[in-house]
């Protein structure tokens, strides 16, 4: 909060009278006196003037900084950037980064951007900010260097499993506009939905693609994959509205926190649930927060196979309180719990179906002899038995070459076609 027209020694006199009254109280009276004394030597003795706002601020951020990596003050223009990225539209680089060990990290670059297509990886430590280093640095100061005027460059030097040393990468900033919700046909009846990020309208956008899929295949969606890798969360509404989708009841998700208002339970409603087809959920070490609510609703209700890597682990609530001056408190108030009643904190989801990323290379076959290659071979007949056989349908869908390529894909893809055959072969009733 920025303080406008009052001397420190007055901020701190009303903030010791706000806490006086009782025994508790006294205590933290007494504990104030040294925040008031630090205040008043560098007030007075400090060998440039400083802001009053400036030292109470500092104060505020350096008390947030001993709770936890996502409780932080959010300046105005800070709080009016927060509102916008859940509308999916900001400007920057791309990338959603927490700390991890005290270490500047990439949960997951934002899809079509510019760390995206630069080859910026979740789990990517941020050493500098052009020449600031990274070191001590709170995530708020760190997306206020990122960020800047739409094509302005900035460097920025990562760290990566693999590295020898760091390397500098150079982006150029730009318009950030997260489209939300992505889908298509893969083969024939089997759909692909891509949501990168739980944004105000993500549950519609994806009941929406859902539909459109079924148009697409005759009517029916035979399988699906719901790819929620590198989604670093988003709004909590938009992870339980994504849920009850799959889900015609029970519990998707609730929370515990020390006050009775951040004690929730969220339920699924059999209204709008799409068909139970199989259904395949890909997550990996960038899929965070809202991602990891809908992946442990379906897994513990095995409404999907969850295929993948074990999931980044962000399983805590930030709320956001405003304050005055058009600012804000982050605060974390709570933690997710999976209907199971398994913390997502620090733990993550772990797949059932572990696959781990691998580079995919197509090779020729072995030129094989065949039946038809020999001499005066028999041809296949075209009457008799085979009069009325229909010959098999060339599938309308194919994958494209970079969906081939996609390891962790073609074996969701292949397990859903796996699945289908196998109900077919289970002996009638």
């Amino acid at each position: 909060m920025l303080i406008r027209g009052y001397t420190l020694s007055i901020v701190i006199l009303m903030l010791i009278a706000s806490v006086v009254g009782s025994h508790a109280e006294d205590e933290r009276y007494r504990e104030l006196e040294l925040l008031t004394d630090v205040l008043t030597l560098i007030e007075h003795n400090y060998v440039d003037e400083v802001k009053a706002g400036d030292l109470l601020r500092g104060a505020v951020n350096g008390m947030l900084a001993t709770l936890d990596p996502h409780s932080s003050f959010l300046p105005p223009e800070m709080y009016r950037e927060m509102k916008i990225d859940t509308k999916g539209e900001f400007g920057g680089l791309g990338i959603e980064i927490s700390l991890r060990d005290d270490i500047l990290t990439i949960i997951a670059p934002l899809e079509d951007t510019p760390a995206d297509r630069a080859g910026l990886e979740a789990g990517d430590q941020i050493l500098k900010i052009e020449d600031s280093v990274t070191k001590g640095l709170g995530l708020d100061e760190a997306v206020n260097l990122m960020r800047g005027a739409p094509g302005t460059d900035v460097t920025i030097t990562i760290m990566r499993a693999g590295f020898t040393t760091p390397r500098e990468f150079k982006l150029t900033r730009e318009i950030i506009k997260i489209k939300s919700v992505k889908g298509k046909t893969l083969a024939d009846g089997f759909g692909y939905v891509r949501l990168a990020q739980f944004q105000e309208r993500s549950s519609v956008e994806l009941a929406a693609i859902l539909e459109q899929l079924r148009l697409e295949n005759a009517g029916e969606i035979k399988g699906l994959i719901l790819d929620l890798r590198n989604n670093p969360g988003g709004l909590l509404d938009q992870a339980i509205a994504v849920s009850d989708l799959f889900l015609e009841r029970g519990l998707i998700v609730y929370t515990e926190g020390r006050d009775a208002s951040s004690r929730m339970q969220f339920t699924a409603r059999q209204q709008g649930t799409e068909p139970n087809y199989p259904l395949v959920l890909l997550i990996n070490g960038g899929s965070a927060s809202a991602a990891e609510i809908v992946a442990g609703a379906l897994q513990d209700h095995h409404r999907a196979v969850i295929l993948g890597t074990r999931s980044f682990g962000k399983g805590s609530v930030q709320t956001i309180i405003p304050l005055g001056d058009q600012a804000a408190l982050r605060l974390t108030t709570a933690r997710y719990y999976t209907p199971s009643g398994t913390s997502i904190q620090a733990r993550g989801i772990t797949p059932d179906i572990e696959v781990a990323t691998v580079e995919v290379k197509e090779v020729q076959d072995p030129e094989f002899i065949h039946e038809r290659d020999l001499r005066q071979h028999i041809e296949a007949p075209v009457n008799g038995v085979e009069k009325n056989a229909q010959a098999p349908s060339s599938p309308t869908f194919q994958p494209a070459e970079a969906e081939r390529k996609d390891y962790q894909l073609m074996r969701a893809l292949d397990l859903l076609k796996g699945w289908r055959i196998m109900n077919r072969l289970q002996p009638a009733a």
